[in-house]
Formats: structure tokens, C-alpha cells, sequence
């Protein structure tokens, strides 16, 4: 890759971010197709947002992903949003058009692409839990309910938040049963017994050998595990539950999916999927 003046920064405001599969996966699709851009991480603590996403116009950067914790306080900072975007009330990618700052969101399309490719899983008619309220399980539990999940359960560290994201639930989906419960013991355990997919949206297991407060047995065979998480690429969550027989799926294929989304609003080309994969297969 020649890098020269001309070339266009892309890349990724996220805290932490060292885990990120991101540059590798961009880089690759830009190289296959012989596009001028280049990818890279950006670091920004959660003081420093508002200052990066402004930076942005001031230094021409073309785009940018937008990961944990900043999915949904970077609306504050930007021009224009798109319609889903502005639904979700999260962006994942920002892209610089001309002087305005305009947020999207892919995650909610790539998550059900793989969920459907992957996991061989439609949501219609089933029991899911969701563990996490925020930016990722928002765009999640949005398209789990516009596929016509029976019941969807919400829980979350803070219980307002998982309220709020009830109250849009029944307000975009009213056919759909959503509740939230706290993130921990027997009304959680019970839930997961009885939900037919569980969804980590969660960061508990990115950094450590951590698993949510779900207790291991009421995880089983007929079930499909699914962690957003896909570094490590088999979290505690995941291993306990393939353990008790049931089908387990990681996020590195909603990172393909929702980066392909991302680089076709930058680009304006179709994203070699392809080679996106094989670049960061972990």
C-alpha cells in the first residue's frame, strides 16, 4: 500500500481499541480494489469525544467507525443522521460529506446477516434474551424485533436504560413482548433456561476471563449462544455454553457484515465480503 497526499483516512474511534480487527479487514478490500484510502485505530477516552469527532472536518478524515463506549454519545457532535440512525439513537459510522458530519448505523443489518448466514437462526417466533442496553444491543434488539421475534428480554447493569429500550420496543414493534429484568440471579437464569437465543451485548468477556451472571446450567442443547464479542474469538460465555450442547456463534461475522455496509457508504463500491473475512479470520 503506497500512501501519498492523496490518499483518504478512514479508521476507528474506540476505548479501549487495541482488540480491533478493523484496519486489517479495511485495509485488505481497499488493497483488492485498488482504492486510494487508508484505515487506522484512533484511541479516544470518553472526555476526548467531542474533540475527535469535530477534529474530523478539520484534518478532511473521510470516515470513521465508531465502537464501545461511544456509539451513542457521538450523535451529540454530528450534521446530519440517517434514518436509522436517528431510530437506534447510536451511529457506528460517520461519514464526512463535504462539510457535514453524517452518522449511520450497520450494525443492526450486518448483526441479522450473520445471525441468518451463520447461525442459520431466524428470529421469527422466538424467546430471546439480551444482555445489554446500549449502542450494539440497541441495533440488535431494533432488528430482532422487526423480524418478528415473539419475546424479547432486556438485561442490563442499569435498569433505565433497559426501560428505555423497552419503551422503544413496544413503541416500534407493539406485537412484540419486551420486558427487562436485573442483570444477575434466579429471574435471569430462568429467562435464559427458557430463551431459545441468547445475545451477549455486553463487554464482560473482551478483557478477561469474565461470563455474565448467567449460571452455566441453565444454558443447553437447542440454543444458540451468540457473543458480540469476536476477540477473543471464544469468550467464557461461549465455551460454557457449547459445553452444555448448544450452537454457539461469535461477532466477527457481524464485523464483516456491518464493515461491508461501512465501506460501501464511503466508497460507493461493493465491498469484497470475501476477502474482508480471510483477512481477520481469528
Amino acid at each position: 500500500m503506497k500512501i501519498t497526499s492523496h490518499t483518504k483516512v478512514v479508521g476507528i474511534l474506540g476505548y479501549p481499541i487495541n482488540h480491533t480487527l478493523s484496519p486489517q479487514m479495511h485495509n485488505a478490500a481497499f488493497a483488492h480494489l485498488g482504492l486510494d484510502y487508508v484505515y487506522s485505530s484512533f484511541e479516544v477516552k470518553p472526555e476526548n469525544l467531542r474533540g475527535a469527532v469535530r477534529g474530523l472536518r478539520a484534518l478532511n478524515i473521510a470516515g470513521v467507525n465508531v465502537t464501545v463506549p461511544h456509539k451513542e454519545r457521538a450523535l451529540e457532535y454530528l450534521d446530519e443522521l440517517s434514518e436509522n440512525a436517528k431510530k437506534l439513537g447510536a451511529v457506528n459510522t460517520i461519514k464526512l460529506e463535504g462539510e457535514k458530519l453524517c452518522g449511520y448505523n450497520t450494525d443492526s443489518e450486518g448483526f441479522i446477516t450473520s445471525l441468518e448466514k451463520e447461525g442459520n437462526t431466524d428470529p421469527e417466533g422466538k424467546k430471546i434474551l439480551l444482555l445489554g442496553a446500549g449502542g450494539a444491543a440497541k441495533a440488535v434488539a431494533v432488528s430482532l424485533a422487526n423480524q418478528g421475534a415473539r419475546k424479547i428480554s432486556i438485561a442490563n447493569r442499569t435498569k433505565e436504560r433497559a426501560n428505555a429500550l423497552v419503551t422503544m420496543l413496544k413503541h416500534i414493534a407493539p406485537q412484540v413482548e419486551a420486558n427487562c429484568l436485573p442483570l444477575g440471579g434466579d429471574e435471569l437464569n430462568k429467562c435464559a433456561t427458557e430463551a431459545q437465543l441468547i445475545i451477549n451485548a455486553t463487554s464482560v468477556g473482551l478483557k478477561s476471563d469474565a461470563m455474565p451472571p448467567i449460571d452455566a446450567n441453565a444454558l443447553h442443547a437447542g440454543q444458540l449462544v451468540y457473543d458480540l464479542i469476536y476477540s477473543p474469538a471464544k469468550t467464557r460465555l461461549l465455551a460454557e455454553a457449547e459445553a452444555k450442547g448448544a450452537k454457539i456463534l461469535n461477532g466477527l461475522g457481524m464485523l464483516v457484515y456491518q464493515g461491508a455496509l461501512t465501506f460501501e457508504i464511503w466508497t460507493g463500491k461493493k465491498a469484497p465480503v470475501r476477502v474482508m473475512r480471510e483477512a481477520i479470520m481469528i
